[in-house]
């Protein structure tokens, strides 16, 4: 089995991890039904821009 020749540097690791954090969800408020609500997904009330899609 390969064994590396030198030790990893905490900051080559931690630049090699930057990609693996968790973003914030996006949230804003929808002044249509007056509510928070994340982007681009539909509402707890079942709307999506502006529209109902339940019915």
């Amino acid at each position: 089995m390969a064994v590396p020749a030198r030790k990893t540097s905490k900051s080559k690791k931690r630049l090699r991890r930057t990609h693996q954090k968790i973003s914030r969800p996006e949230i804003s408020y929808d002044e249509a039904i007056g509510d928070y609500r994340r982007s681009h997904r539909v509402s707890l009330k079942g709307y999506y821009k502006g529209k109902n899609i339940n019915e």
